[in-house]
């Protein structure tokens, strides 16, 4: 329980592996394509706009993050925390895509715009996953923590108890990807038929939605490495008591 050499081997390595050519790739791709002004010289907050109009959606109100606003005229590194609130019905857009004219940023502010769409039109995958937000909140946080209680007390129910709570969070992670896959296949669609950006910009767009994608397919992955092991841990404890 103090060292396992597998968890570093088939977990701990691999997930690290996948975390770093995840953030490389979306950083590399983000950072090209942000030096390319897009040419109808669109604000992601404009793209997003005029996106969100197209649908029907003129009451989603499109605001910078907190981010976005503390870090204005700081010079420090942007951070993308763009994202659509479904509670509140708004869309969030960092300082690097709220007022930039970029082709990256109207790709960030249309994927966006593609979860509002998504929440407008009851988008089933999208439900599930708002249902499963505070059961996999509660099983991340605590599912392998009640596990290491079970293994240290020999209680293999409770570590297999424990096992399912961690699930809800892999389940979450599951529903995750298609809902982000399909807000950036539409995010393409929608970039072409508003016309925020033409054929020859939409190469370097697809490029940081393919990237932006990446990372919730590393956290998908990450999270079913994690399971696996401890089903493995447990399975092989429960083995030895019997």
């Amino acid at each position: 329980m103090i060292f396992d050499p597998r968890y570093l081997l088939f977990v701990m390595l691999p997930t690290m592996a996948l975390a770093f050519f995840a953030q490389w790739w979306v950083k590399s791709a983000f950072n090209q394509a942000s030096q390319i002004p897009n040419s109808r010289r669109l604000t992601g907050a404009q793209a997003a706009r005029q996106i969100l109009d197209s649908a029907g959606l003129v009451s989603v109100p499109i605001q910078p993050t907190q981010t976005a606003a503390m870090r204005q005229g700081s010079g420090s590194s942007p951070s993308l925390d763009d994202h659509y609130d479904p509670r509140d019905k708004t869309l969030y857009l960092s300082g690097a895509v709220y007022g930039s004219a970029s082709i990256a940023s109207v790709a960030v502010a249309a994927h966006e715009a593609g979860h509002a769409i998504q929440d407008a039109q009851g988008y089933v995958p999208m439900q599930m996953r708002s249902a499963l937000v505070p059961a996999a909140n509660i099983g991340s946080n605590l599912g392998i923590s009640i596990v290491i209680i079970g293994l240290v007390l020999g209680i293999t129910q409770l570590a297999w108890l424990g096992i399912g709570a961690f699930s809800l969070g892999v389940v979450f992670a599951l529903m995750t990807l298609p809902v982000e896959l399909n807000a950036s296949s539409r995010a393409l669609q929608l970039l072409t038929t508003t016309g925020v950006v033409d054929q020859s910009e939409m190469g370097q767009a697809r490029s940081v939605l393919r990237a932006a994608a990446f990372t919730y397919v590393a956290g998908l992955a990450a999270a079913v490495l994690n399971l696996l092991y401890w089903i493995s841990i447990v399975s092989g404890s429960g083995g030895r008591r019997r």
